[in-house]
């Protein structure tokens, strides 16, 4: 009985590290993802001049998961209430943040982007974006960095602690 515990231990620990290795996996996929959300917002603003509603529902159709359902929600939002749009942008990243991969780095960014969205002129408002872009390019790098460095540790920590541990008990 004492062994198939220990089995179970340790299958949970190494469970635990493929998770935290998946999670710097993805990190760097979800950064992408919305950097190229926001290229296709800035084209959107600027060329074709439609409202933040129709860019973010047509930045819902182009981007995969989870970023889509981001944008969509934040769409869905708008059209439902009429609350100001600082806290529908502020609820709608809190959901986002939970449902990715991402890390208070990218939701500060996110958060300092939603203050000046719709605040300004085109001109302005395409600065605003190409900033956040360069923010999040810059959180790319780390988050690859950090892949590189931690996933594969990621994976052994979590099956040696858990080996560690059970070996402790016996």
């Amino acid at each position: 009985m004492k062994w198939i515990g220990a089995l179970l231990f340790i299958s949970a620990t190494t469970w635990l590290g493929f998770e935290w290795s998946n999670r710097l996996t993805k990190r760097p996929k979800h950064i992408r993802q919305l950097i190229n959300a926001l290229q296709v917002l800035e084209a959107e603003i600027l060329y074709s001049q439609l409202p933040l509603q129709d860019a973010f529902a047509s930045i819902a159709k182009q981007i995969p998961a989870p970023c889509s359902a981001f944008f969509n929600s934040l769409k869905e939002r708008m059209l439902e209430s009429y609350i100001d749009f600082e806290i529908t942008w502020e609820e709608s990243v809190q959901l986002y943040i939970e449902q990715s991969s991402l890390g208070t780095n990218e939701e500060e960014i996110l958060l300092q982007f939603g203050r000046t969205l719709g605040q300004h002129d085109f001109d302005q408002q395409q600065k605003h974006i190409q900033l956040t872009i360069k923010h999040l390019e810059r959180e790319l790098q780390d988050a690859r960095e950090d892949q590189e460095k931690y996933g594969k540790m990621a994976k052994n920590l979590g099956f040696l602690t858990g080996l560690f541990i059970v070996l402790l008990l016996i």
